[in-house]
C-alpha cells in the first residue's frame, strides 16, 4: 500500500477532516484554496537558541549561522538588535579579533580616481553622521512555500526586520575618493571566511549599481538601533541598502571597489541572488543568461499580533497589528480578509519613518460567528502593485515570495 504523509491524508479528507482535526468548523472553509492547508495545521520544527539573539530565533543552519525571527515577535516598530535575522554566507571573523580602532576601510577600482583608505575613527571624524530606518530582507525570504522546492535555506516569513542604523553616507566617501564617469557598480569584500576555510574562496562579494550606491539613505553604519552592530549582523561595519534584497548590504566591511562594469564577486554570477527575466513554469530548468539580477524587493506585508493560533470569545474584537514594506516604494494601503481572500477590509496605516522604512498598519477585526478563521493581510504599493494572495511566480531559486502572510484564528 502506497504510504500518504499527514498533509496528504489531511487534503484528501478534505474540509471536514480538516475541521475534525482542528477541532472546530472552518468558517469560509468553501474558500480555501485547493491544495492549501489550514495554516493552524502546518507542521513546524523546534530548533535549539543561538548564543546572542533571542532564545525563540528560528535556526535554518549553524555553518554559516543563519536564523529567522518568528512573526510575532517582530511586533516592535523598529526591530530590536537581538530580534533582527541573521544571514550568513561565510564564517564571521571572530569578535576578539576586532579591534574598531584599527578597523580600516579601502576604497578601490577600475572608476575610483583614487585608491583611498580610512580607518573607522577617521570615518566617524571626518564625514557627517546620518541615521535611517531601514528594511533589510533577504531575497529568499518565503523559499519553504515554493513547490517545487527551491535549495537554500527554508525560510518562512522572518528573514526580515527594520532597525535604525547609524553611519555615514556611502555617496559622502566615494565622493570624497572620487568616482569616474565610467563608474557602473560598486562591490563589497567583507572579512567573513568562506565555510571551507580556504582563503582564496570568497563566502560573498556583491554590490548594487551606482544610483543606489550614490542614495542619500546608503550608509556604512557602525551603529544599530544606538548600539554596536552585533557580530553575526556585521560588526564593527556594513553596507546597508535598504529595500534591496539584504545581500547587498555587506558586512564586517573591508573594502569598496568602484567598478566600471556590473560586479563579478562572489554570488553576482550564475542564477544567486537572480530571477527569470520572463515568467516561467514551475520546475523549469533556466539558462543563466536568462536570468536577472534582483533590485528592489517586492510589496509585502507581515502580521506581528496577534501570535497565529489565537483564541478569542464570540463577540469579542481582534485587533491586528503588523508592518509593510515595498523595496525603493512607499506602501499606498494594506487591507484584512477573514474569508480565505473572497473579501478585504482596509487597515489604518502610518506614513515611513523615512524612506525605505516599512510602515505599520493596525485593524479592528469582528468574526460573525464561531469556528476557525484565517486572518490575511495585503499591502499595495504606490505603483498599484499588490501583493498575490498565493504564491507568486516560481523560480529556481526560491526567491521573491511575497505571498499574503495568514495567521490562524480559532473563536469559541
Amino acid at each position: 500500500m502506497e504510504k500518504i504523509n499527514r498533509r496528504q491524508f489531511l487534503l484528501q479528507g478534505g474540509i471536514s477532516a480538516m475541521s475534525l482535526a482542528l477541532g472546530s468548523n472552518i468558517v469560509f472553509g468553501k474558500h480555501l484554496p485547493a491544495g492549501w492547508l489550514p495554516v493552524a495545521l502546518e507542521e513546524n520544527t523546534v530548533f535549539e537558541p543561538l548564543p546572542g539573539k533571542h532564545p525563540e530565533l528560528v535556526i535554518l543552519n549553524d555553518r554559516p549561522i543563519n536564523a529567522e525571527t518568528p512573526a510575532h515577535l517582530l511586533d516592535d516598530l523598529i526591530t530590536p538588535n537581538d530580534l533582527f535575522f541573521v544571514r550568513n554566507n561565510g564564517l564571521a571573523p571572530n569578535k576578539t579579533s576586532i579591534d574598531p580602532d584599527k578597523w580600516t576601510l579601502q576604497i578601490d577600482g577600475e572608476a575610483a580616481a583614487k585608491k583611498q583608505a580610512y580607518s573607522l575613527p577617521e570615518l566617524k571624524k571626518r564625514f557627517k553622521h546620518y541615521t535611517y530606518q531601514l528594511t533589510l530582507e533577504c531575497g529568499g525570504n518565503g523559499r519553504k512555500e515554493f513547490n517545487p522546492p527551491a535549495k537554500g535555506n527554508q525560510w518562512s516569513t522572518g528573514a526580515v526586520g527594520c532597525a535604525e542604523w547609524t553611519g555615514v553616507r556611502l555617496k559622502d566617501v566615494l565622493e570624497d575618493t572620487g568616482i569616474k564617469s565610467n563608474a557602473v557598480y560598486i562591490g563589497y569584500y567583507g572579512k567573513d571566511q568562506h565555510i571551507s576555510g580556504d582563503p582564496k574562496k570568497e563566502p560573498i562579494s556583491r554590490g548594487v549599481p551606482i544610483h543606489k550606491a550614490l542614495e542619500e539613505e546608503s550608509l556604512i553604519a557602525w551603529s544599530m538601533n544606538g548600539k554596536d552592530i552585533p557580530l553575526l549582523n556585521g560588526y564593527p561595519l556594513r553596507l546597508v541598502f535598504g529595500g534591496w534584497p539584504a545581500s547587498c548590504s555587506g558586512k564586517w566591511l573591508e573594502r569598496i571597489s568602484i567598478r566600471d562594469r556590473i560586479h563579478d564577486g562572489a554570488k553576482m554570477k550564475g542564477q544567486a541572488y537572480r530571477i527569470p527575466c520572463k515568467p516561467v513554469a514551475p520546475g523549469s530548468k533556466v539558462e543563466d543568461k536568462d536570468m536577472c539580477i534582483i533590485e528592489s524587493m517586492p510589496v509585502k506585508s507581515l502580521i506581528t499580533f496577534p501570535k497565529t493560533g489565537a483564541m478569542i470569545k464570540k463577540g469579542q474584537s481582534l485587533p491586528l497589528r503588523g508592518h509593510a514594506w515595498a523595496g525603493d516604494l512607499r506602501v499606498k494601503s494594506v487591507s484584512y480578509s477573514i474569508d480565505f481572500g473572497s473579501t478585504w477590509k482596509k487597515c489604518d496605516l502610518r506614513a515611513p519613518a523615512n524612506r525605505l522604512a516599512w510602515q505599520h498598519f493596525s485593524a479592528e477585526i469582528a468574526f460573525p460567528e464561531s469556528g476557525y478563521y484565517e486572518v490575511w493581510a495585503k499591502a499595495e504599493d504606490e505603483n498599484g502593485i499588490s501583493q498575490p494572495m498565493l504564491l507568486p511566480g516560481w523560480n529556481p531559486k526560491g526567491y521573491l515570495n511575497n505571498a499574503c502572510h495568514r495567521i490562524a484564528v480559532k473563536v469559541s
